[in-house]
């Protein structure tokens, strides 16, 4: 297997073209690539500056878990930190989480955050919504937000060879929308409304949503969440 690192989003777009497959991810697809064979052409972002940015409003794509401290919100640093082990997490990059994972740990803090994602094709880069990134799996350059006022997370215990735990995911945003993400076994529920009316009103309109699903547990888990987080924000 050749491996490529270009240096920038246009020597990565000519290795798209010529058919290089991304190695973001890898931590995941690497037993089946040594079952099936390795690819001839392969090609990393860790040296496209784009893609290795971290901040308060952005991550690159090649950005490995174990970098994201408190340049990022909360919400998604407590997300990559319960991510795998030490060992996975200094490997394992935002965009091989986001688009070869099947679990997709930084999928509801992304969501609650209202992220927009920037992706490469062989044409060019172009922004798209967080539903593409998880059905179609571009190649997922960065992300990109807007910075929240407040934002909570939790991740409950797992149980040895069970189902993946329960995650629970907020966000308040100075549009007066709160974001909530739920990732109950492998699928993420996502839902928001006005929050200005009060815990118990915001709490009635979200379980209205696609959270009226949601079994008990998992509601009481949300409804402790979206409570604290709506009482502990900062007033203007």
């Amino acid at each position: 297997m050749l491996l490529r690192l270009p240096t920038s989003v246009s020597e990565a777009r000519e290795c798209l073209a010529e058919g290089a497959v991304p190695v973001g991810g890898a931590t995941l697809v690497w037993a089946t690539w040594q079952r099936d064979g390795f690819p001839e052409l392969a090609m990393s972002l860790r040296d496209v500056p784009e893609a290795n940015a971290v901040g308060r409003r952005t991550v690159g794509g090649a950005v490995v878990l174990r970098r994201m401290d408190d340049r990022v919100p909360d919400v998604l640093r407590l997300a990559a930190g319960t991510v795998g082990t030490g060992a996975v997490r200094r490997t394992a990059t935002v965009g091989g989480n986001l688009v070869g994972s099947a679990l997709r740990c930084l999928l509801p803090p992304a969501l609650v955050l209202d992220a927009r994602a920037t992706v490469l094709e062989p044409e060019g880069v172009r922004e798209t919504d967080l539903a593409e990134v998880v059905a179609k799996r571009p190649v997922l350059l960065s992300l990109s937000w807007r910075e929240p006022i407040a934002c909570a997370y939790r991740k409950l215990d797992a149980v040895a060879g069970g189902p993946p735990p329960l995650v629970v995911t907020s966000a308040v945003h100075d549009d007066d929308r709160l974001r909530v993400a739920v990732r109950d076994g492998y699928e993420t529920l996502s839902a928001d409304t006005a929050y200005t009316n009060g815990p118990e009103q915001t709490l009635a309109t979200l379980r209205a949503t696609a959270f009226a699903q949601l079994p008990a547990e998992a509601w009481h888990v949300v409804h402790t969440q979206v409570t604290n987080l709506l009482r502990s924000r900062p007033t203007p």
